[in-house]
């Protein structure tokens, strides 16, 4: 998760186990516009591949059904209009679908999903050293259903909701800036996926192309910091959304969220 910086500089910002195992989340957003829409951000790992994952490094655990949680909150899956896949890797999209039979079909039958066309391009035709975290099983039924949408530029998704592309990570990762009444809160995705990496060199291996990561990471942090925008950490397990504040050149987390 955090490339080439040494363990014994980044244990001190976010814990490690004996294994040198990260605990993670899989954070999901929900938006609920005054024109009536229904959002969600992201869906998790879902679980079509779940044992296939599990047999390599990955021990998921706590995983949330969504379609439970949206019920604790009065919402059905008929009920979503759109959902704002980050990128199309298998942690993020997963459960976008599900099997049925021997059929993969949309969990959310009426939602429109959003996602980067470069994203899209990439996740067809990925690099070797990228392939292995995508499932074309995640995205079939999306676009046999016809509710597949392709984001080119930087567009508004609806009124108060407002989609921007970001490299480095992935190609065409979507980031999606929500205005509420207080403040503008940003799911950043894997831009800056938990807040100890707010220092723009904390890059995860993850990260195709490093060195745009870094000049992505300080393009989202400056109109952040100027704003006072919440970002949503979409990995972490310990601060889930945040404030951050710039000194200098560095940046740093001026106030942890809880939503």
């Amino acid at each position: 998760m955090f490339g080439a910086i040494p363990q014994r500089a980044w244990s001190r910002r976010y814990p490690v186990d004996d294994g040198h195992r990260c605990r993670l989340a899989m954070h999901a957003g929900l938006t609920l516009t005054r024109c009536g829409r229904v959002i969600l951000i992201d869906t998790g790992v879902g679980d079509k591949q779940l044992e296939q994952l599990r047999s390599t490094s990955y021990d998921f655990h706590g995983l949330t059904d969504l379609r439970e949680a949206l019920r604790v909150r009065g919402i059905s899956p008929g009920q979503v209009t759109d959902i704002v896949l980050t990128h199309l890797h298998f942690d993020h999209c997963g459960q976008v679908t599900r099997r049925e039979n021997d059929r993969i079909v949309p969990v959310f039958p009426e939602a429109v999903c959003w996602v980067g066309r470069a994203q899209w391009e990439n996740a067809l035709n990925p690099h070797p050293l990228e392939a292995e975290s995508y499932f074309p099983e995640n995205m079939e039924g999306i676009e046999k259903a016809g509710k597949l949408r392709l984001v080119g530029a930087d567009c508004d998704l609806c009124e108060g909701v407002r989609l921007r592309l970001y490299e480095g990570h992935t190609s065409g990762q979507l980031v999606t800036y929500v205005q509420t009444d207080e403040s503008t809160a940003v799911f950043a995705g894997d831009v800056i996926p938990i807040a100890a990496q707010v220092s723009p060199p904390w890059i995860s291996a993850y990260d195709v192309c490093p060195m745009t990561s870094y000049d992505e990471k300080i393009r989202l942090l400056d109109e952040a910091a100027a704003r006072n925008q919440v970002l949503v950490h979409c990995h972490d397990a310990y601060t889930p959304c945040s404030t951050v504040k710039k000194i200098n050149n560095f940046y740093k987390i001026s106030r942890k969220v809880f939503p």
